[in-house]
C-alpha cells in the first residue's frame, strides 16, 4: 500500500519512519557508499528531511518500509539546485509546477517485490503530480535506474549528464501526464483506480473540507 506523508505527520508512523530512515543508511551509505551522515542509531537523515517534505512510502503488511521517495517543490530550497544545478547548464529549475523527487530508496527486506515496490513509487509519483496540477518532477539519478524507467514506461528527459561508469549521474525531467499514468498501469497491470485511492486515503477529503 502506498502512502503520501508529510515530514510533520511521520512520527504517526513510528515503525514506518524508522524502517525508512534505516533502509535508506543501508542504500545509500553501506551499498552505495555515499557521502551521506548516519547518525548513532544508524539512520540516514539530512537537511533536506527538516523541510516538511513529501514522503510516498510503499508499507508492507508488517507495517514496515518497503521503499520511498522524498518530495520537495524547487520554488524553495532543494538538492537540484543546491548541489546539482551543473547539470542543469548552471540554470536553476524553479517553477510551483516542477517537485523534485530524491532518495529513491527500495528495502533490502522486500527483494521478492522490488519491481512492484519501484513501479508502484513511480506510479504514485505521477499520480500525486496530477492531483496537485503539476507539470513535471526533476530528479538525480544514477545508470542503475534506468532499465528500471524503461521497464516501468516512464523514462525522464535528460538534461544533462557528469562522471563516468558507476560515478556517472544524470539530472532528469519526467513529465507528467495522464498517458504516463495510465502507461504504467497497464504495466503493473494494475486497475487505474488503485493510485486514486493512494492519494485519497491520504487525503481525505474531509481534511480539505475541515480546512476550508
Amino acid at each position: 500500500m502506498i502512502h503520501y506523508i508529510y515530514a510533520d505527520t511521520l512520527d504517526a508512523f513510528p515503525l514506518l519512519k524508522r524502517t525508512m530512515f534505516e533502509d535508506r543508511a543501508d542504500q545509500f551509505k553501506t551499498r552505495l557508499d555515499w557521502e551521506v551522515d548516519v547518525n548513532d542509531v544508524g539512520q540516514e537523515q539530512d537537511e533536506y528531511d527538516q523541510m516538511n517534505p513529501m514522503y510516498i512510502i510503499w508499507k508492507g503488511d508488517d507495517g514496515t518500509h518497503g521503499g520511498s521517495m522524498r518530495v520537495l517543490p524547487t520554488v524553495g530550497q532543494c538538492m537540484t539546485n543546491d548541489h546539482f544545478v551543473h547539470l542543469a547548464g548552471g540554470v536553476r529549475i524553479e517553477s510551483p509546477l516542477i517537485w523534485e523527487c530524491t532518495r529513491f530508496c527500495l528495502s533490502p527486506d522486500h527483494t521478492d517485490n522490488y519491481a512492484e515496490i519501484a513501479g508502484s513509487l513511480m506510479l504514485a509519483g505521477c499520480q500525486m503530480g496530477l492531483r496537485f496540477g503539476l507539470e513535471s518532477s526533476v530528479g538525480v539519478f544514477d545508470p542503475r535506474m534506468v532499465r528500471i524507467y524503461r521497464r516501468i514506461g516512464w523514462e525522464p528527459e535528460v538534461l544533462g549528464t557528469a562522471g563516468n561508469g558507476r560515478d556517472r549521474i544524470s539530472l532528469g525531467l519526467w513529465h507528467i501526464t495522464e498517458e504516463a499514468r495510465d502507461r504504467m498501469c497497464d504495466r503493473l497491470d494494475m486497475c487505474p483506480t488503485v493510485p486514486d485511492t493512494w492519494f485519497d486515503t491520504s487525503f481525505p477529503l474531509t481534511d480539505h473540507l475541515e480546512a476550508a
